[in-house]
């Protein structure tokens, strides 16, 4: 798998790269870069190889989410999107799945998503609100059951590829019992789903990550675990996917700013200061600093998810990661000089959506914040001083 998948990441990312400038600049969808993925089979990656996917570990995911941001980090970081769906749905098994309580006939369901997946579809997270960030417990969007299935109102804020992708995963909180949160695998086209273009952003302007309503019902089966209240367990156990899986492309971020820097440097020939190979140099070994937390985190994660040192490795991943990225474009934008600061330059674009790594949930404050109270040897999800979801 690894091999299939990371070429084909490689083969698309000079034509990701060709698209970006236009897409940063006029804030509009990626679709091309979307069929190139669709063709490469790369929505399939985390389902598994039974249900038609490349069955991809965590690991192998961060290898190819890395190399699609090296060619746009807009569009790495909507499939990262899909890829934590799949992913998280994909790392339910049987065992688990008996713990959770999870039906048969919600087992059943999964895999005909997860194949759908492998078929080409796509899916999107509706999960933040505004007010509410990602905390899951704090969400105002709502679902009660009714004859047939679910009913959900409310409306979700910063959905990554709103209006173009197949489904929706919508966290909300039930009616009845609000401390019950759950998630449901909306389709793209129900009565009452809307579409806000809300989009108009510093960096990541590619995403569309518009805001969504809605006011909707759906089928029974499409409660994803066939159970009410699974969401905030699934948060506990598979903090990776709501944590660190940006971490990768926050990595392919730094890396292209890096590659534009030295095409940029090479052609003015401005190689030869030393000042410029110096920002450089420190570039390199902090972006291969951060790639191998990220290496390691995902290691951990396939070999031992939800394991104590393997979630601290997670909150370093995403930490380091979005840090890196930020300090890592500025310093090259200084490095390249005036010129680079032009509207259409690939550093200009590349220092903004590097800003954006630190402010996804969790935000670098907060991981650095649970990182702080797991050192001085507290419950860092406990002791915050917020809910952490």
């Amino acid at each position: 798998m690894t091999l299939h998948a990371l070429e084909a990441a490689r083969r698309l990312a000079p034509r990701l790269a060709a698209r970006a400038a236009a897409h940063d600049r006029d804030g509009s969808f990626p679709v091309e870069d979307f069929r190139d993925l669709r063709e490469a089979g790369l929505f399939g990656l985390m389902v598994p190889r039974e249900l038609g996917g490349l069955g991809a570990t965590f690991a192998e995911y961060a290898a190819v989410a890395t190399e699609l941001a090296r060619g746009n980090g807009a569009t790495a970081l909507v499939f990262n999107m899909h890829a934590s769906v799949t992913g998280a749905l994909g790392a339910v098994t049987e065992e688990l799945a008996e713990t959770l309580g999870v039906p048969d006939e919600a087992l059943a369901a999964r895999d005909r998503l997860l194949t759908a997946a492998a078929q080409g579809s796509w899916y999107a997270v509706a999960m933040s609100e505004r007010g509410a960030g990602a905390r899951l417990s704090q969400l105002t969007t709502m679902y009660e059951p009714v004859d047939g299935g679910f009913h959900l109102k409310g409306s979700k804020t910063f959905c990554s590829g709103a209006g173009h992708a197949d489904g929706y995963l919508v966290a909300a909180r039930s009616a009845a019992d609000p401390s019950t949160v759950s998630q449901f695998l909306v389709p793209a086209d129900p009565e009452g789903l809307t579409v806000e273009p809300t989009w108009d952003s510093l960096g990541m302007r590619a995403t569309s990550s518009h805001d969504l309503h809605l006011d909707v019902t759906v089928p029974a089966d499409r409660l994803l675990g066939g159970v009410e209240g699974l969401a905030l367990v699934v948060a506990q156990l598979m903090p990776h996917w709501l944590v660190a899986s940006y971490a990768a492309v926050y990595v392919g971020v730094a890396r292209a700013a890096i590659d534009a820097a030295a095409e940029h440097l090479n052609a003015r020939n401005l190689a030869g200061l030393p000042a410029v190979r110096a920002r450089l140099g420190r570039a390199d070994a902090a972006a291969a600093a951060a790639q191998l937390v990220v290496a390691e985190a995902a290691r951990r994660v396939d070999e031992a998810p939800g394991d104590a040192e393997t979630n601290r490795w997670v909150w370093r991943a995403k930490l380091l990661a979005g840090t890196t990225a930020a300090d890592v474009a500025a310093s090259m934008l200084e490095a390249a000089g005036t010129s680079a600061t032009r509207r259409g330059h690939p550093l200009e674009r590349l220092y903004r959506d590097a800003r954006c790594g630190s402010l996804h949930p969790a935000t670098s404050d907060v991981c650095a914040d649970w990182l702080g109270i797991a050192a001085l040897g507290g419950d860092p999800d406990r002791d915050g001083s917020a809910p952490r979801w």
